[in-house]
């Protein structure tokens, strides 16, 4: 990939930080549900270990603050698979893959069809035949489907866009518009339409329930295709989401002149390296507070730029990406780990290294700008902020860490290499630059079904080469999703039909702990797996009229979505997967709070 650095002559400092004072907001202190407002902030990465640490070596005084005011759940667990895409959609829908049907960025469909052109991470093109189910040359149905950077026009550019931008602003305004719609997956039985990211999910989310009440919404995010948190609108446009942003993430490193992230680093003076944005520690850090900006402009009563007013939403928020890439990335890329060019952990009971740390400090800074906000423009009783994790990582432990294949190509060999020969031709096409999605957990789809069995022995056979833990397959599977297969009578997409479903995976290898498959030089943990520093992650739900309370039950994120239900006094039963899984709201939050005042 060639090195693009665009110098971007704006003054960012317009964003957020010059507009004028808004009048307060003395009438979200008052009458009916004291809550007008939910904040909700994925730091993704960021485990329950995580916060307790940082409170406990008083280096995350804003954490620390909410957490004087909230309740602190210690024995969370992610969506499973602990991937961004699954992660994000429990957290605003209530359900698990089983029901929303998202299972990873980059997954598989037995009923859809390919991209009209290839996309910009190489997933190839094919044909799509209308009313027809779609047939790959080597017998197997489907498609792979991909729902990050490569939907977009240009994902080089942080707007997602061809370059260059009508006007400066534009340069950074990442958002649905950069979508191409030939790069999107196509539906055989709505008449070969391109399936937007919203409405692949099956499920409707918060931010439809709460539009549809008449609330603003907004989000911020780090790829277009998240806007799959809107649900589905049968539209080419993700209308449950009333602002949404994502200056994109994988996008190329450019200088942001006037820009300063919550720690005071000074983004126009970036050194670009040629690579995207969570492949530097300070970058990250800029490309985060572009939406963090976003969000005070919303506080304000602006549009995420700060261009226009517009309400407060009532749900909004943000996800972060410093701490992930904190913990993951070597920098400058090495064999050897070291203290001067590694995030991560010193050991196994999470004492952050310090450029790991520092990325948790910027991320308290940040919120702490948010709590500033709300304090100034009077709406910070009136809000709840509930933060989270879209998903954990693996390893904590340094001493785990063990890549197959490796950085040599001779220390293992990932699942898919195993059994080639049986999975669908798009996972073995040259052409194909996503391959199949490996990280610290494998997914696998067969290109027949029936030769499960076979697979699983040759994996079991092969125990010690692919790092096996635990294989889930037939009944164990079943267990947790739905039976994998093509479904009777296929129909539009994407609700689930009678017999197999198309997205379910064949097998799903979790490895030892601590393996990840990965020829990465630059990466020394990383999320999707079941484990648990994948997925115990952090959970805050903070607010003035909280008492504070530390719960050790169990509790998931799914329960995240109709607990902002009904904080916001809407039915927690108006989501579709609350309803299908029997999704609880979180313990102990609306029975002990202090007195009203």
């Amino acid at each position: 990939m060639k090195q693009k650095i665009l110098a971007v002559a704006l003054s960012i400092g317009l964003i957020g930080a010059t507009l004028p004072a808004p009048a307060r907001a003395d009438d979200d202190r008052g009458g009916g549900n004291r809550i007008k407002h939910v904040l909700l902030i994925s730091i993704d990465g960021m485990h329950a270990v995580d916060y307790e640490n940082c409170v406990a070596s008083n280096t995350c005084p804003t954490l620390a603050a909410l957490g004087r005011t909230g309740v602190n759940y210690t024995r969370t667990t992610t969506s499973r698979p602990s991937d961004s895409f699954p992660g994000l959609m429990a957290l605003v829908s209530g359900g698990t893959p089983r029901t929303v049907g998202a299972f990873y960025d980059v997954a598989y469909d037995r009923v859809l069809a390919p991209p009209k052109v290839a996309t910009g991470n190489g997933l190839p093109a094919g044909d799509c035949v209308v009313g027809q189910i779609h047939r790959n040359s080597d017998g197997s149905t489907g498609t792979e489907t991909e729902y990050e950077e490569g939907n977009e026009f240009d994902e080089t550019q942080l707007n997602g866009r061809p370059a260059p931008a009508t006007s400066p602003l534009d340069a950074i305004d990442g958002g649905v518009k950069s979508i191409n719609p030939d790069r999107l997956i196509r539906d055989p039985f709505n008449n070969c339409q391109p399936v937007y990211s919203w409405n692949f999910v099956r499920t409707n989310t918060i931010f439809g329930v709460i539009h549809a009440a008449g609330g603003y919404t907004a989000w911020s995010d780090k790829h277009a295709a998240y806007a799959s948190v809107s649900g589905p609108t049968g539209t080419n446009k993700p209308s449950n989401v009333d602002d949404y942003y994502s200056p994109e993430v994988n996008s190329l490193q450019v200088v942001l002149p006037g820009l300063k992230a919550a720690n005071g680093f000074d983004c126009g003076k970036l050194v670009p390296n040629g690579d995207d944005w969570t492949t530097d520690f300070d970058a990250i850090k800029c490309n985060d507070q572009l939406k963090v900006n976003a969000v005070l402009n919303q506080i304000h009563g602006r549009t995420h730029l700060g261009t226009g007013k517009a309400p407060v939403p009532a749900i909004f928020g943000m996800n972060f990406q410093a701490v992930s890439v904190g913990e993951k990335l070597i920098e400058p890329k090495s064999a050897v780990r070291t203290d001067a060019n590694s995030g991560g952990y010193e050991d196994a009971q999470g004492t952050p290294r310090p450029k790991m740390l520092a990325e948790i400090q910027y991320v308290d800074a940040a919120i702490g700008q948010m709590v500033a906000a709300l304090q100034e423009t009077g709406r910070f009783e009136s809000t709840t902020i509930i933060i989270t994790a879209k998903h954990g990582q693996s390893p904590i432990d340094p001493n785990r860490f063990f890549p197959i294949p490796g950085a040599s190509g001779n220390n293992g060999t990932p699942p898919s290499g195993i059994i080639p020969n049986l999975l669908p031709a798009v996972f073995n096409d040259p052409n194909n630059a996503l391959g199949i999605a490996e990280d610290d957990i494998s997914q696998l789809w067969l290109a027949d079904s029936t030769k499960t069995g076979d697979a699983v022995a040759a994996l079991e056979n092969a125990a010690t080469t692919i790092g096996l833990g635990q294989i889930y397959f037939g009944s164990s599977i079943n267990t947790l999703f739905n039976p994998p297969g093509v479904p009777n009578n296929p129909g539009p997409c994407c609700k689930l039909r009678e017999g197999g479903d198309p997205r379910t995976p064949d097998i799903v290898v979790i490895p030892n702990v601590g393996v990840v498959y990965t020829t990465s030089l630059k990466k020394q943990a990383e999320h999707g797996g079941y484990a648990w520093d994948d997925t115990n992650v952090m959970l805050l739900v903070s607010n003035p009229n909280i008492r504070a309370k530390t719960l050790t039950s169990f509790v998931e994120t799914a329960q995240v979505a109709p607990t902002i239900l009904q904080l916001l006094g809407l039915d927690p039963n108006a989501l579709d997967a609350v309803r299908a899984e029997g999704t609880p709201v979180l313990p102990d939050l609306f029975s002990d709070r202090h007195d009203d005042r």
